[in-house]
Order: structure tokens, then sequence, then C-alpha cells
């Protein structure tokens, strides 16, 4: 058991992340399992999803996800699950030549010369006592 108070702290935020971690990992489990016992599209999707959050949240590297899903992609490709169909974004509206903000004016750019170059400053002559 520590005595210093930062390694009561540094103990305590372990055991908390390590709970996190542990639950992040076992919803991937039984995902997986699930979409294993009765391959389906919604079950592939979930289980892809619950990969995809553990490597945001770097539990685990992206190779390995990627492997992983890459497993369960094959395992839907032998069910004969296809993955679900995204749903498509509707095109972005244009804007119409009304409803488009008219072009700010620019004022003319004022013609100038190059300013005459500034003479240094004369220094004044120390004052005589």
């Amino acid at each position: 058991m520590p005595i210093i108070k930062s390694a009561i702290k540094r103990m305590k935020q372990t055991a908390k992340r390590r709970e996190r971690n542990v639950g992040i990992k076992r919803d991937i489990k039984g995902a997986v399992k699930a979409f294993v016992a009765k391959p389906s599209a919604s079950g592939l999707s979930a289980a892809q999803s619950e990969i995809d959050t553990a490597v945001k949240k770097g539990l685990i590297k992206k190779a390995t996800a990627s492997r992983r899903k890459a497993g369960l992609a094959k395992v839907a490709k032998e069910a004969g699950v296809k993955p679900a169909a995204k749903a498509k974004k509707a095109p972005a509206k244009t804007p119409t030549k009304a409803a488009a903000k008219p072009a700010a004016k620019k004022t003319p750019a004022k013609a100038t010369t190059k300013p005459a170059a500034k003479k240094p400053v004369a220094k004044k002559p120390a004052a005589k006592k």
C-alpha cells in the first residue's frame, strides 16, 4: 500500500482506468462472440464499432483492430452476410444568385510612392555645466 500522496492518487487512477479498459474489452468480446454465434449485418456492425471505439480510446492498436475486423469480415463472407448499406448523404445545395452575398467593394488603393526615407534623428550635444 503506497504511503506517498501522489502514489495513492496514481493507484486510484490506475484502478479506475483498469475498470474502464476491462469493460471495453468485455464489450468487444461479447459483440464478437454474438456475431460469430449468429452472423448478421447488425452484429458485424456492432462488433466493428466496439473495436473502433477501443482504438479511439487507445486500448488496442490500429493494426490489431484491422486484423480483428478482417477476421470478422471473413466470417461474414463465409456466412453470406452482406454489410449494412450506408445511408447516402443528400447532395449539398448550391447557393442561388439571389441568396449569394454580394461581393464587398474594394476601395481603390491610394497611389503612393515610396515615402521619403526618414533621416536619422541627430543627437543633442551634451549639456555643459
